[in-house]
Order: structure tokens, then C-alpha cells, then sequence
């Protein structure tokens, strides 16, 4: 009875399967109330990269609960807050120089939106209030978050009456290795809906390389380095959502380093707080910045998450980038990759409408979403937890993950297709 108050996501509570229980979880495996141990395919939605109570981030977390839990930042700070924001703008591409915490990815983007906005408006540019963004995205479950998602076949188009209008942009096409004609044409699409639109463009976001809950898109750095340079040409803020690409996932420390393109506005979330809680952070250059700077009250950025900077998920990060650089996370990434090509690629099945794998993500996207129906108890039957959803069965496992237990998973969805 007790189970049937908690409402869960995504989820047709009447016809819903019962969710499986954890009672403990730890390195990547989850452990069940039936005895079971399940093996995480999916790193908790892609945040847990270090896996689950990974000593030296639990241990920093429960110091941190000891001196200093919550305490807001308005018109007050603490150690970890600057600590954090002095290590994101280290590793981060040099241009970007000033961080603005926030609650989760979804308010992390909302935050890049409003900073867009609000920079043009403090310059006398108010017309400047629509995004350019592409079909297949997905930033998030916010308002402003889902304004930017793929009105069409996003998973919040019913929510269209409550949305603003923005400018959709074709989806870039061809994979990461796209052809360069197949990347001009699309750069040629972008730039005419720039020569329309730039007037009304306060920013184009984009997730870069990779489009992943809209549809597990890659896509090729001279997609990203054109549309760099159409946005300096007609005046328009790049914003990177890098929620679920930043910290390894792509292969590189962040998308844009693979893409060699800083943008001016840089989302961060997910493994950002190592799965300990949920956090964002928002970076922006000093051109951004100083637009919000002057004698006059109104020019101030006008937002302010209570939980913001909170300094418990401030002290994960931190121990978080410590382990992330100690055990050089970005060669665990490459063996990783290595792993899933070997595996996925080759796989066959007329169920299967592509197979692609892109640093340390793999993805069999299926003809039919009726495929992966009952792919979810197959794979627990194997050790294996996976969440596919609609066309796509995908794996993006934790980086402390090891050989044989990549196998595992792999041989899942495999023995599957089969």
C-alpha cells in the first residue's frame, strides 16, 4: 500500500510492471530485496560514472554533512562553492571564467536560457528573446527546458500550449564521421535559418555530438565548428548542453574539447555531483559576465535556486574530479569505447535499425519499439539492468565498470537480437 503513494516517471502507474526494490548499491552493482544483483548498464541515467558509494566521494560527503549540510548563497558563501567554481573553470575551455550553480540539469539549462536573454536585454536588445535549437533534442523537464526539446517527436510535445516558440534547425545528419558534403548541407540549412532569424536570436543551444534522450543522435565537430562561426556572424550566443555529454561520456574530458568549439554558455550536470545528489553548473565567458555588471540594480542576473552551491554536493564534486583525474577516467573511457565497438558492432538482426557507439555509449536503435518489449526481464535474467526506451536499447555504463562485466551486458543485448 505504502508503494502505491510514490508516483513514479515516465511511468502509466495502472499498467506499470512494480519497480524493483534497492536495498544496497555499490561499485556498479545494484543489489535487490530478492537476493538479486544486477549489474548497471546505465549509470543511474548517466550520472553514476564512479558507480554507487565509491569510498572517497562518500567520505568527503559525510565531512562536508558534519560541518557545513545547506546554507544559501544569497549574500553568503562557503569553501566548497569556491573551490568548485575555481576547478570547473580550470578544467573547462579557457574562454569560460564564471560559474552559476543551480539545482539539476533541466534548471541548469533554464539558467543558460535566462543569461542568454537577459544579456542581450541589458545591451538594449530586447527583441533578441527566441532560441535557435535543433529537432531531436531534449534538454530537459522544465518549462524553458522543454521549450527547446523537439516539439514534434519529443516526449513533451503534449505540453505545447504552455510552451514558447522557438526556431527549430534540422537534426545534423551522417554520424560523427558525416561526409563533408552531407555537413555543408546542413550548415547550409542553419545558415539560412540564421538569415532569417538572427534579429529575434538571443542563442542557439545545442547538445553537442551527441543527442541523446531525444534520440541517441551523433553527429559530426564540423557541425558544431560551422554553426560556431554562424553564430559569431549574426550575433547570437552558442550554448553547449553538456548535462549528459560532459566528464568523459564522448571520449573527451567535455564534447567541446572533441569538437575543438568553446561556446559562451556551458551546461554542466549529471556526473557533475557523481550521483550523490542533483546539481548543476552554468559557465559563461567574461564577454557574457560583464554584460550583467554596472551601477544599476536591474542589470543583475535574476535568478536564484535555494539549493544552489549547495555545499554537501559541492564537496562530492570536488571529490568526484579528484578520483576523475587520479584514475584517468578518459583511459577507462577509450578502453570502454573500445569494448562496445567490439561487441555491438558486428551485431545483425532485421529487428535493428543501426548500431553506433561514440565513447563510452552504445546504442541499437531497433524498426519497431514493440522489439524492446520485455528487454528490461531478459537483461535482469543476465545480471543486467537496462532501461530501453521507445527505439532504443542503449548502454552507458559507469567508468569503474569492468572488462568482464561490459561483457555481460553486451552479451544481454546480444543473446536478445539473437
Amino acid at each position: 500500500m505504502e508503494q502505491s503513494r510514490l508516483w513514479l516517471p515516465y511511468a502509466q502507474m495502472r499498467t506499470a510492471a512494480p519497480p524493483w526494490k534497492v536495498v544496497r548499491a555499490e561499485g556498479v552493482r545494484l543489489h535487490l530485496d530478492d537476493g538479486r544483483s544486477l549489474i548497471d548498464a546505465v549509470s543511474s541515467w548517466w550520472c553514476a560514472i564512479h558507480g554507487y558509494n565509491h569510498p572517497d566521494i562518500t567520505r568527503a560527503v559525510k565531512a562536508q554533512l558534519d560541518q557545513v549540510p545547506h546554507v544559501m548563497l544569497g549574500g553568503l558563501v562557503h569553501e566548497p562553492a569556491i573551490r568548485l567554481a575555481q576547478r570547473l573553470v580550470e578544467i573547462t575551455p579557457a574562454p569560460l571564467t564564471h560559474v552559476f550553480f543551480g539545482d539539476s540539469g533541466s534548471v541548469g539549462v533554464e539558467i543558460a536560457l535566462k543569461m542568454a536573454i537577459q544579456f542581450w536585454r541589458n545591451q538594449g536588445r530586447t527583441s533578441k528573446t527566441r532560441m535557435m535549437t535543433l529537432l531531436k533534442a531534449y534538454h530537459g523537464d522544465t518549462t524553458g527546458a522543454m521549450a527547446v526539446g523537439d516539439p514534434v517527436e519529443g516526449m513533451h510535445h503534449l505540453f505545447a500550449p504552455l510552451l514558447p516558440r522557438h526556431v527549430f534547425a534540422p537534426s545534423p545528419r551522417g554520424g560523427f564521421d558525416a561526409p563533408d558534403n552531407v555537413v555543408r548541407d546542413d550548415l547550409d540549412q542553419l545558415a539560412h535559418l540564421f538569415a532569417g532569424h538572427h534579429e529575434e536570436l538571443a542563442g542557439f543551444i545545442v547538445e553537442p555530438l551527441m543527442q541523446l534522450a531525444g534520440g541517441f543522435n551523433f553527429y559530426s565537430p564540423a557541425y558544431l565548428q560551422g554553426a560556431s562561426k554562424l553564430c559569431d556572424q549574426y550575433g547570437v550566443l552558442l550554448i553547449f548542453d553538456e548535462v549528459a555529454t560532459g566528464f568523459g561520456r564522448t571520449g573527451s574530458l567535455f564534447a567541446a574539447d572533441l569538437a575543438q568549439v568553446c561556446p559562451d554558455i556551458l551546461v554542466l550536470g549529471k556526473a557533475l555531483t557523481a550521483g550523490y545528489s542533483g546539481h548543476s553548473a552554468t559557465l559563461a565567458t567574461d564577454r557574457v559576465y560583464d554584460a550583467f555588471l554596472g551601477d544599476d540594480p536591474a542589470l543583475a542576473f535574476m535568478h536564484g535556486p535555494t539549493y544552489m552551491g549547495n555545499p554537501t554536493v559541492c564537496a562530492a564534486a570536488l571529490a568526484g574530479l579528484d578520483v576523475f583525474f587520479r584514475d584517468d577516467y578518459l583511459a577507462r573511457v577509450g578502453r570502454i569505447q573500445t569494448l562496445l565497438r567490439r561487441d555491438l558492432l558486428p551485431l545483425s538482426s532485421p529487428k535493428v535499425r543501426d548500431v553506433r557507439v561514440l565513447g563510452a555509449c552504445g546504442v541499437v536503435e531497433v524498426h519497431d519499439p514493440g522489439s524492446l518489449i520485455g528487454l528490461q526481464q531478459f537483461a535482469a535474467d543476465r545480471g543486467v539492468w537496462l532501461r530501453p526506451f521507445d527505439r532504443y536499447a542503449y548502454l552507458m555504463p559507469p567508468y569503474v565498470i569492468t572488462d568482464d562485466d561490459l561483457r555481460q551486458a553486451t552479451a544481454a543485448l546480444r543473446e536478445w537480437f539473437s
